[in-house]
């Protein structure tokens, strides 16, 4: 096994992530696959926290649409991401991985709340730290929980694992001409509007120099050989 790259890392998948054929809702086996990602990546010596979304359950938008207060529709997302990190702990823990779901919203019957240094000795511990209810505050998406969270618990990279394979500057699908970015600079991020991921996450990780890598969680080995220093989907950073 060779040397690996990065030794803490934080995890952001979407909810979706869970999602089985009929489109919405949790789908245990869609867990259990997402587990064993996770547990092939945490096998290498890394240690792993994970932000998980809620739009396979919720989305603050469909609310809005229809005349709910903006807060409220968050609120209501960021129920659904705890709903997300038990499902994700069920099947990690049936795999013999140990965890603790830490919430941004105290529910002290079913989850820790958030204390960073207690995160950060989990993870030392070699726990998987799933966090849930985004930062605790309407207004702002899980993206910008998984940027926060891995500064406080001081992670080597965010990894952003979606359902494409690396960012283009148009939709591949649409145009064939896309243009592919191994590394993108967060600047030439912001600047091309480029919507894989929230402006406010790759603002807070250009101000404190933390790479960010956008890959397909589905894609055969992707995380395991980013880690083993591959170059796989794209890489945000200082350029």
């Amino acid at each position: 096994m060779g040397k690996i790259k990065y030794n803490r890392i934080l995890l952001k998948m979407g909810g979706e992530a869970l999602v089985g054929v009929e489109g919405f809702g949790i789908d245990p086996q869609r867990a259990a696959d997402v587990a064993q990602i996770v547990k092939g990546v945490y096998d290498l010596g890394v240690e792993i926290a994970i932000v998980i979304g809620g739009g396979n359950l919720w989305r603050g938008t469909t609310g809005m649409d229809q005349g709910m207060e903006q807060p409220t529709a968050d609120y209501m997302g960021m129920l659904a991401t705890v709903m997300n990190a038990l499902a994700l702990q069920d099947a990690l823990e049936r795999i013999g991985l140990i965890t603790r779901v830490q919430t941004s919203i105290e529910m002290k019957s079913i989850a820790e709340p958030y204390i960073r240094l207690r995160a950060k000795r989990h993870l030392e511990k070699g726990r998987v730290v799933i966090f849930g209810a985004g930062t605790g505050n309407p207004y702002f998406t899980t993206d910008s929980a998984g940027a926060l969270r891995a500064m406080e618990i001081g992670a080597d990279v965010l990894i952003k694992a979606t359902k494409v394979n690396a960012i283009h500057d148009s939709d591949p699908l649409v145009n064939p001409d896309a243009r592919r970015f191994d590394r993108i600079s967060y600047i030439d991020f912001l600047n091309l509007r480029l919507r894989v991921m929230d402006s406010t996450a790759v603002t807070l990780c250009m101000e404190n120099n933390l790479p960010i890598v956008v890959l397909n969680l589905w894609q055969q080995d992707s995380i395991k050989r980013l880690i083993l220093g591959e170059t796989i989907g794209t890489t945000i950073l200082s350029i």
